[in-house]
């Protein structure tokens, strides 16, 4: 039967994996008594959203200046997308 994990349980895991890298990996898992490839697969999926810009932060509280470095963060990558749509629009209407 499968295992549920909460999501907080999961961001801990995330930040113990990544707070830890001189451990090896299959012993960072043992610690945390999760099987190898479901610890793998979640940061692996962590990674995955962090590059797309997705990603939730692993952190408990944030303060102030986390939070506003967030929202322009997100503002940036709105303003980057409209910015490639009206290059696509531009170069459609100027053929």
């Amino acid at each position: 039967m499968a295992r549920k994990y909460t999501p907080e349980f999961k961001a801990d895991a995330i930040r113990y994996f990544e707070d830890h890298p001189d451990m090896d990996n299959h012993k960072k898992a043992e610690y945390l008594g999760v099987p190898y490839h479901t610890l793998y697969g979640w940061i692996k999926e962590h990674r995955r959203k962090e590059r797309a810009g997705e990603a939730e932060p692993v952190t408990g509280n944030l303060t102030a200046e986390e939070k506003e470095i967030l929202r322009l963060k997100k503002e940036l990558r709105d303003t980057q997308d409209a910015l490639e749509i009206l290059k696509k629009a531009i170069s459609i209407l100027g053929e």
